[in-house]
């Protein structure tokens, strides 16, 4: 890592940076950041690294969801709760399928910031600039509300801790018990057949406790029927603020990024000469990159090595958002590709991003139907080429909107998108959905593991 430090990316062209006014102000929430505790510790990141090498190595699956874009107004505990209930949901639904460890990792606790196709907004022919996320302005379309104003780091930070703190609470304090698997069914989910189908599931997990505790297993006396690890991930957009919470780990003396265990960069910032690539060849976190249909082969193998030099299994998370009409003509090459070059890369699929359209009433939205048909095709595709399909990486909430239509579970027309929209940026997966799309995976994961045996 010769001349590499914490703040070299600032020498490097940037992109989808906002651009504060009051750069005095900036510098000094920047050195006050930097005095902060940081919010995850380098452990739980090689925790994480190490678990994820589980994956790539097909022992494990990747299970990553949560928010579009976290919001200020609804910070809310009921909220992580039912975000933390959902995950728990879909962890075991894939667990009892597949036959694995699920590694659970949340878009949670920093997904703050967001990347957008233009700097400004027009509407009625006032031009404003682009709502970028609370962490730097206000989603109101008026002057004011869209200045970034660097305070919001700060306040950004602080919900991130509090966030964290609740996580790991709900991780370690009894709600992650598998004895009460029946209630993390949530209650708009629970009158439906998708909720039968879960208590179906939960009845089968319970009479093998009743068994276990027969034989002296109990959760009292194994954590692992108690606790679990829901680990938290951001994209690493903003880099005066990943830089801020940067901090060196006393035992190893490696550079750590602190303000989540695993951090990702966009399709639109991985520029091979870019800030966002030299920021993240430096961190230790376990990293990941977006793949979308641009990505070519080479330039694809010169980013893992530049991210990835040492070919550490478990580091580099390449997170495949192609849309259901392309995935099946650019992914395979690809995928060839990185095979051939002998890669250790964990492959996930990210089936949000590639399946954005606008409804006639103009609001953003994405189908069930092409959701599932790019899950569906990157798991055929590396069934063909003989790789591991392994994980999935959603915009998701535990909450019962109405933003993506379609799945069987939840009906949403597009007519009825206005009911409870509530997204601060993009459409989301509601509770039923997610489920839903967790039931249709785990059917896939276990021929995909049996494969394996």
């Amino acid at each position: 890592m010769m001349n590499w430090n914490p703040n070299s990316w600032r020498n490097f062209p940037i992109k989808q940076q906002p651009i504060y006014t009051d750069l005095d102000k900036l510098k000094k929430v920047e050195a006050e950041l930097k005095s902060y505790p940081p919010l995850i510790f380098a452990g739980e990141a090689l925790k994480l690294k190490g678990d994820l090498a589980d994956v790539v190595n097909r022992k494990a699956f990747l299970l990553q969801g949560g928010d579009c874009a976290e919001s200020f107004t609804s910070f809310d505990a009921n909220n992580i709760k039912d975000l933390f209930k959902v995950m728990m949901q879909m962890a075991v639904v894939l667990t009892f399928s597949g036959g694995c460890p699920i590694v659970k990792v949340g878009r949670v606790a920093g997904q703050f910031a967001k990347p957008r196709s233009a700097d400004f907004e027009e509407i009625n022919g006032i031009s404003l600039p682009s709502y970028r996320g609370d962490i730097v302005n206000g989603v109101d379309f008026d002057e004011k509300s869209r200045v970034p104003k660097a305070k919001k780091l700060l306040k950004a930070y602080n919900q991130s801790a509090a966030t964290l703190n609740l996580l790991r609470a709900f991780a370690r304090g009894g709600m992650a018990d598998l004895n009460q698997v029946h209630l993390w069914n949530l209650d708009f989910v629970k009158g439906n057949a998708l909720g039968e189908k879960y208590e179906e599931l939960a009845n089968e997990i319970s009479k093998t406790l009743k068994f276990m505790k027969a034989c002296g297993i109990t959760s009292q006396n194994t954590p692992q029927l108690n606790q679990t690890t829901l680990y938290t991930s951001h994209e690493a957009l903003l880099l005066n603020y990943e830089e801020a919470l940067t901090r060196r780990d006393s035992i190893t003396g490696d550079w750590f990024d602190c303000s989540a265990h695993m951090l990702w960069i966009g399709d639109r910032t991985r520029g091979l000469n870019d800030a966002h690539i030299e920021y993240f060849r430096g961190i230790k976190n376990p990293i990941g990159c977006k793949v979308g249909p641009s990505m070519k082969e080479d330039e694809l193998i010169e980013l893992i090595d530049a991210l990835n030099p040492d070919n550490e299994a478990g580091r580099l998370n390449l997170i495949v958002r192609m849309g259901a009409q392309k995935v099946a003509d650019i992914f395979p090459n690809l995928l060839r590709k990185v095979k051939a070059e002998g890669k250790n890369v964990l492959w996930s699929c990210d089936p949000m991003h590639g399946n954005t359209i606008k409804a006639d009433n103009g609001y953003k939205t994405r189908d069930f139907e092409a959701i599932l048909s790019e899950v569906k095709q990157f798991f055929q595709i590396h069934k063909a080429e003989g790789t591991y399909a392994g994980g999935i990486h959603l915009e998701m909430t535990g909450q019962n909107v109405t933003e993506c239509t379609g799945s069987c579970s939840s009906a949403i027309t597009q007519e009825g998108l206005a009911s409870r929209y509530h997204t601060q940026c993009d459409p989301r997966l509601n509770a039923d959905q997610a489920l839903e799309l967790a039931f249709m995976i785990a059917d896939t994961l276990k021929e995909a593991r049996s494969n394996l045996a």
